[in-house]
This record gives C-alpha cells, sequence and structure tokens, in this order.
C-alpha cells in the first residue's frame, strides 16, 4: 500500500478491515525493518522490497549481500532459511548419522551449516558415480528440501538480475558439434524419463513398510529403487545446469576470514530485531537447559536442530568458560570482551518456545551498527539499546570513541546502500549488453572502504557487560524533559550533527537514533518499594513517602512554622536540592505553590484540589 501511494493503512476504507492491532504491528515491523522511516514513508531499501515477491528479512539479506559482493553465499543462505529445516528428527538418536554429519557443521550458527551442506550435496550430485540419496540418508538429510532450495535459489538470483542487483551471467559458450550432441541426446534421455514416470506414476501402489531406523520409508518415496531412475533427480538436472551451480558453490565455498565477518554482518542486519540475549547463568547448566531471552519473550530455549543445541560453550565468553560449573550471581554483569548475541529467522512456539536457525554475532558491535534506538549517560559508558539490553563500558573513552565510530559507520553504509540502489535501474536498461558491469570505480572505492572500516569496527576488543534490563527499570529508564535547553558543547565526538532536546527523553538527539544523556541514574530506582503511607503535621498531606522524600517534603512544605528572623520569607529561597532521582519541580496552579514532587506526589496533591 505504502509503495502504490494509496495513504495511510489505518484510514483506508477496507471492505473488511483488519484489526487495528495488527496494523499496528506490521507498520512497527517494517519501521524495525528499515522499510519505513519515522515519518512511515517508505526508505530506499524499502522501495525496492515492495518490488520483490520475497519475505522482508530473505529481500534485506539478498540485497546486502549483492552490496558487498556476496551473492553466491548470500542466495544459498537465503533459500536454506525459506524452506523447513532438512535435518531429520529420528537422526539425532543415530550415532552414525551425527559422525558423518559432523564434518558439515559450522560452530557460527545454522545458516552456514545449511550453506555447507547443500554445497557438499551439489558436489556429490556432480559426481555421476555418487549417488547423491544414499549420502543424504546416511547423514539424516532430507532430499526433497535440497531440490527445494536450489529452485528457490535459481528464482532469488533471477531477481536480483532482472532489477540490476546482480549481473547477468553470460550464456555458456558452446562447444564443439559432438559436445552439444551429446548433450541433445542427454536431454532428450532425461525427458523421456520424465514422460515414462508422469505416464505410469498414477498406477503405482504407496505400500508403507514397517522399519526402524533412518532408511525406514515408504514405497513411494524410495520409487527409484525399483525402476532405478530417481525422478527429482532427472527434474533437477532439467532445471539446473550442474556445471554451473558446483562453479558457483565452488567459488562461494571458500570464503575468506574477511568475508565470513561481513556475512555474519549481512545476515545479522537482515535477521535484525530478532535478537535472543544469552542467560548469565548458561555456563551453569546443562546443554538441553540452555535459556535464552528475546524483547518480547523471555525463558527460549534452543531448537533441538540447532548447532548450538550440542555445541553451547561457543555461546559462553573465556571468562564464564574458565569458570564452568562455579558460576555463581556475580557473573550477572560479566565484563568481558567477548559478548554475543543469537539472530534467529523465527520463534517456534509449541510446547516450549524454540528458536530456529540462529547465528552467532558480536554483541556490541551489533546493537551499534543495527539498534533503531541508542541511549546514552552523560560520558557514554552506559548504553541502553532498544529499550531492553544494557551495555556497560568500563573505559568512557573507548566507548565515546565506538559511539562516534558506530554513527559514522552507519551513515558511510546508508548512504552507499542508497548510491547501490539509486544505480540499480541503470542495470535494467534494454540497451545495456548482457554482462557489462555498470559499477563505476568510485561506487566500488566506497564499498571496499565500507567493508574495511566495519571489519576493523568488528574487529575492536572493548570490555563491557551486557545484560537485559527489568520491567521496573525499563519504566525509570529516562530522565524525562529538561527545562534547560541549552546544547551542550561536543565539538568532533559526533561529526557535523546538529543536538536537539528530546522532548519525552530528555538529553539531546544527535540522530533519528541516538539519544545523547538521557538515561536516568540508577540511585533510588528501588525506593517505590521502600515507601510508607505518611501525614504531614503541617499541611495533613497523606502520601506514600520514602525518607529521603519524607525529609525533603518537610524541609519544602509550605505550611512549615519559619524559625528564622523577620523578614526572612521575603529573603530569596535557596536552590531546593534534590534527595531522590525521581522527584521533578511541580508548580501547583491552583495554590500557586512550587514543589518538588515525585510523580506519586503530584497526583495526591492534584487530588486534594478536586
Amino acid at each position: 500500500m505504502k509503495s502504490m501511494s494509496m495513504g495511510d493503512p489505518r484510514t483506508f476504507p477496507f471492505i473488511e478491515p483488519p484489526p487495528p492491532a495488527s496494523l499496528e504491528t506490521a507498520i512497527l515491523y517494517l519501521r524495525d525493518q528499515g522499510a519505513l522511516d519515522s515519518s512511515e514513508a517508505l526508505t530506499p531499501i524499502g522501495s525496492l522490497l515492495a518490488q520483490l515477491p520475497v519475505d522482508v528479512v530473505i529481500g534485506k539479506m539478498l540485497i546486502l549481500g549483492s552490496m558487498f559482493h556476496l551473492a553466491e553465499p548470500v542466495l544459498t543462505i537465503a533459500a536454506a532459511l525459506s524452506v523447513q529445516s532438512p535435518f531429520t528428527r529420528s537422526a539425532q538418536s543415530h550415532p552414525e548419522c551425527a559422525a558423518a554429519r559432523r564434518p558439515l557443521e559450522s560452530d557460527h550458527g545454522d545458516p552456514f551449516t545449511l550453506f555447507n551442506v547443500f554445497n557438499a550435496w551439489v558436489q556429490v550430485k556432480s559426481e555421476r558415480s555418487r549417488n547423491s540419496r544414499k549420502w543424504c540418508r546416511r547423514r539424516g538429510v532430507e532430499e526433497h528440501r535440497l531440490y527445494e532450495m536450489a529452485n528457490l535459489r535459481r528464482q532469488f538470483k533471477e531477481l536480483l538480475e532482472d532489477h540490476g542487483l546482480l549481473v547477468r551471467a553470460q550464456a555458456a559458450t558452446p562447444g564443439d558439434s559432438s559436445r552439444r550432441l551429446q548433450e541433445h541426446r542427454e536431454r532428450r534421455a532425461l525427458y523421456r524419463l520424465k514422460r515414462q514416470h508422469e505416464e505410469g506414476g498414477g498406477r503405482r501402489r504407496k505400500v508403507l513398510r514397517l522399519q526402524e531406523g533412518v532408511d525406514g520409508g515408504s514405497s513411494d518415496e524410495d520409487r527409484g529403487a525399483h525402476d532405478d531412475v530417481d525422478i527429482q533427480d532427472v527434474k533437477f538436472q532439467l532445471r539446473h545446469s550442474l556445471d554451473q551451480l558446483q562453479a558457483a558453490t565452488s567459488s562461494a565455498q571458500d570464503l575468506t576470514l574477511d568475508q565470513m565477518a561481513l556475512l555474519k554482518l549481512v545476515l545479522g542486519r537482515g535477521l535484525y530485531p530478532q535478537l535472543a540475549v544469552p542467560d548469565p547463568f548458561n555456563s551453569s547448566r546443562k546443554d538441553s537447559d540452555q535459556i535464552f531471552h528475546t524483547q518480547s519473550k523471555q525463558g527460549t530455549v534452543l531448537h533441538p536442530t540447532c548447532i548450538f543445541a550440542n555445541s553451547p560453550e561457543v555461546l559462553h565468553t573465556q571468562e564464564q568458560a574458565a569458570r564452568g560449573s562455579e558460576a555463581s550471581r556475580g557473573d550477572r554483569d560479566q565484563v568481558s570482551s567477548k559478548h554475543q548475541l543469537l539472530a534467529f529467522v523465527s520463534l517456534l512456539e509449541t510446547n516450549k518456545p524454540y528458536l530456529v536457525n540462529c547465528v552467532r554475532v558480536p554483541a556490541l558491535q551489533s546493537l551499534l551498527l543495527f539498534s533503531r534506538s541508542l541511549d546514552t549517560n552523560g560520558d557514554c559508558s552506559r548504553v541502553v539499546a532498544d529499550g531492553w539490553l544494557e551495555l556497560q563500558l568500563v573505559d568512557s573513552e573507548s566507548a565515546l570513541r565506538l559511539l562516534a565510530a558506530s554513527v559514522r559507520l552507519r551513515t558511510q553504509w546508508e548512504s552507499t546502500l542508497d548510491w547501490q540502489l539509486a544505480h540499480q535501474a541503470q542495470r535494467r536498461r534494454p540497451e545495456m549488453d548482457e554482462g557489462e558491469d555498470t559499477a563505476a570505480p568510485g561506487d566500488r572505492r566506497e564499498v571496499a572502504d565500507l567493508s574495511r572500516d566495519l571489519l576493523r569496527f568488528v574487529a575492536s576488543e572493548v570490555p563491557y557487560s551486557l545484560r537485559r534490563l527489568t520491567g521496573l527499570e525499563v519504566q525509570n529508564l529516562y530522565v524525562g524533559p529538561q527545562t534547560i535547553t541549552a546544547v551542550p558543547s561536543l565539538p568532533g565526538l559526533f561529526g557535523s550533527s546538529t543536538l536537539s532536546p528530546h522532548p519525552t527523553k530528555g538529553g539531546y538527539a544527535v540522530t533519528d537514533f541516538l539519544t545523547y544523556n538521557c538515561l536516568a541514574s540508577d540511585t533510588d530506582l528501588y525506593s517505590d518499594c521502600l515507601r510508607t503511607f505518611w501525614t504531614c503535621p503541617h499541611c495533613d498531606l497523606h502520601l506514600p513517602l520514602t525518607p529521603l522524600e519524607r525529609i525533603a517534603h518537610e524541609n519544602t512544605c509550605p505550611e512549615a512554622p519559619q524559625d528564622g528572623p523577620p523578614g526572612a520569607e521575603e529573603a530569596a529561597p535557596d536552590p531546593v536540592q534534590k534527595t531522590s532521582a525521581l522527584q521533578r519541580p511541580y508548580r501547583c496552579e491552583a495554590c500557586q505553590k512550587d514543589f518538588l514532587f515525585t510523580p506519586t506526589e503530584v497526583l495526591r496533591h492534584r487530588k486534594q484540589h478536586v
């Protein structure tokens, strides 16, 4: 609707309008994904996502992968994440399957494991002497899921080529006459096998076989055992060129460490905001009892097919791994430079909430680069991302340097992406020769510079603590609007950004995602739990107050007797000193008096005038 300029979907005259809550959820989701800006207008990447007939997360991965010249591995991973998991549940109880699958597993996450499985399967398919069905069965993999991945991968590649995000591959040069004749005979034989299968497939009976183990199944699944023909393989060879697919997967399989780090950034930004933070006491739990928390769901666990379910130690910091089972309450604020988050594809809720298809990403760098909201204190040593994850950095100087670098990198990333999307229309011009690369040298240089800066930023090691905020802390997170509107001078810290007072959080808005010095101090944060009802002996004010708030009220009560000399009431009063972080200056229009009240005291005072 946004791409078709149909106005605000909230006021659109639907014949059967959807629930308002569903509309708000959809708009919030698109804003979190970066498809809509703060004014709910389409961003450049949102306009392109509206043209791609794929899920928003998959579309973001494809666009960012083509930007960093990682299209081939991203095509495979995007296709793998778009189908059901190819791993069978029954294979988990078979040690032979687990041992055969172990060389293909990647400790970076499930997307990379699926990437390795698909590449190895294509290699087996290219070796015509090997049986791919037996290869999959031995590793507990459903081969028809891999066929689905191959089909989706081809469709995704055609989409990128049609929208100018990927240079269309040149047609293969024909070989000699004998080679062309051989290929023609092979395709004719494949078409004949497919036709015979379609003609006789309806008359074949399906008989269930009662057999234990991974090899059990129906005769329809293994009908190729009788006919010596795998119809899925026949269709696969008719749709795909094995030589081209093998060449693409071979080039994508040999990724360098830098390419792997960039690929994880692409996946992290594509999957954001679907992040989960490990529980601080996971190092003392069993593998099956590992707990993770998302922004909206606490106490989630890893899906049994997840690679981290069998190797959770890769998610622990070095300090936690050294302590092992000796973890204590002090590990809640463990300081380390190796904290990690899990970016997941979906949350499956059955008897337990399961995280499905997870990849681990560095916590500090990912939050600084991807968060839609970053809030800091005065020296930037405390950062709250998206209102639920708190980062406490040990060195304030390093915190300022990292925060300034993240602002610069995000601006550079967005400008480079907008430049790429602005020029994608040129690659769709009909008069352009196929295979011609329209990327300007400056464009390539900008991407190379951005890649280098991102890798340097990800490799930075700064000690910090990571934790999830409690509900009470979230309620008292910000200082609120301030009466002082003077903007502090911060030369060179945030570049050319203009600081302005934030109307709701307090502090100063630096960019659309960064608010400086808006976090309230944790002093007296839990004072609500210590309040008791108390009646002022002078003004009969009856409120639940803490001892500090009671003393503050007694000192500022207008009905209290004045012990000073005559004429002292005309003297200018001393500035009122706050004794609680929750107190704010309050002017009562009914009694024309100034008070220093907490929000609860304000409500109680207003009731006296009703």
